[in-house]
């Protein structure tokens, strides 16, 4: 008879091989019926406390499923829109990528004076805004340039202040210091090691003065010199704090990679095939009547995002909120005593639409990473943000999630731009 050997202290017992194996199976089966009784546990749960339609996908770190409702239906995915445009963003710029500000002199620099025009060429950075235009003015100044006898003009695609902003009025505003009293304190609280610090010993903004009023938005103009470089902070960091705050410039942002069709390419082409029908964007950023997702396909196209992270060496975590510890969406949700920092994720909300969602991972003691998709539609906001932080807390705790290991950089954003001459 085949044998087996199992040690008893410190002495060695030959056991029947049926009976070693006979054992073995009946702890994988118990186990399968553990994990069988758990799912069950939890599908009920997304009825009572999501309800019966509402959709929502759940699957662990292997793809194995644990909750699936309603996981196929198309809905309106409002702001989780966003995860496909970042995951079109990383995959076609690169999570260091920087937008390039350039300032341009068309005439001779004499005394403190630009005899000609100051003309500011862009290739779409998205974030500039008062601070930015302040340590603009303060490096300009360094250089010795503190009037300019003709105009502002702009050149690429411009938006200053979260506006757009195509003949640079905002932006010539702020070159004047005409900024709140925030935004240069702000500057001025620049640590002397960042790579965009400049001198700030005075107490009032400084200040360009011009001869002439902007002149429209023109796309060639006389050839200058450049004066100076500014470099947005790194797409990743950028990226991180748009979606913190779902912030819709998202769908400008998008431009850079060929607009909400090619977001739509990208996302789909990263996505199983039998899921790429169930994921339709019209906008890049949620607006859209028309976006469509369905539960399942959310979950693949986080996990996508998540894959194409780990190319460059980074995670969730460092583009998506995190809750209750990042500022934004998620700083007051799912925060309870023992679960701050537990949920990396996005939310959706378009109230116009009845479209409200959240997905989001979690890290399980037993399940590894666990990836979940929570799309309702036709709830009011408040009651459908109430179902899903109740859900997504007992997954929490029936799978015994503990926080990830992330610590929030607490940087301003200008912090971390470049700022130099063309010759540095």
């Amino acid at each position: 008879m085949l044998q087996g050997a199992v040690s008893r202290g410190a002495a060695s017992v030959r056991l029947p091989l049926w009976r070693t194996l006979g054992a073995t199976l009946l702890l994988v089966c118990m186990g399968i019926e553990a994990a069988s009784a758990a799912a069950l546990e939890l599908a009920s749960a997304a009825r009572t406390i999501l309800g019966v339609g509402q959709g929502v996908y759940v699957e662990d770190a292997h793809g194995r499923v644990l909750v699936a409702q309603a996981a196929d239906k198309p809905v309106h995915p409002a702001s989780v829109s966003k995860i496909a445009t970042t995951l079109a963003l990383l995959s076609k710029l690169g999570p260091d990528y920087r937008f390039t500000t350039t300032v341009v002199a068309t005439g001779p620099v004499v005394a403190d004076r630009l005899e000609g025009d100051l003309r500011v060429e862009s290739n779409g950075d998205p974030a500039l805004v008062d601070e930015n235009a302040l340590l603009i003015a303060a490096r300009l100044r360094e250089l010795g340039i503190r009037h300019v006898d003709g105009s502002l003009k702009t050149r690429g695609q411009w938006m200053f202040d979260w506006q757009s902003d195509p003949d640079g009025t905002r932006l010539r505003a702020a070159l004047q210091g005409q900024v709140a009293p925030a935004a240069w304190a702000s500057v001025r609280a620049l640590p002397a090691s960042a790579s965009g610090s400049v001198s700030t010993d005075g107490a009032e903004p400084p200040a360009i003065s011009f001869a002439a009023d902007p002149l429209p938005h023109s796309g060639a103009s006389a050839a200058g010199r450049p004066l100076l470089v500014h470099r947005s902070e790194p797409l990743l960091s950028m990226a991180k704090a748009l979606n913190d705050y779902s912030n819709n410039i998202f769908n400008i942002l998008a431009a850079s990679v060929g607009g909400a069709a090619e977001v739509e390419r990208i996302a789909r082409e990263a996505l199983p095939a039998n899921l790429r029908s169930a994921m339709v964007l019209q906008d890049a950023a949620g607006a859209d009547a028309r976006n469509r997702m369905s539960p399942h396909a959310a979950v693949a196209l986080l996990r996508a995002l998540e894959r194409e992270l780990a190319r460059s060496g980074h995670r969730l975590t460092d583009i998506l909120p995190v809750s209750g510890v990042d500022p934004g969406t998620l700083h007051e949700r799912l925060n309870a005593l023992g679960a701050a920092g537990s949920i990396v994720g996005k939310t959706g909300t378009y109230g116009d639409y009845g479209a409200s969602a959240l997905i989001g991972a979690m890290q399980s003691a037993d399940r590894g990473t666990v990836y979940f998709a929570i799309l309702d539609h036709g709830l009011t906001v408040p009651e459908a943000r109430r179902r899903q932080d109740r859900f997504v807390e007992l997954l929490r705790q029936r799978l015994r999630a503990h926080p990830w290991d992330y610590q929030r950089d607490t940087r301003p954003a200008i912090a971390r731009i470049e700022l130099a001459t063309p010759s540095s």
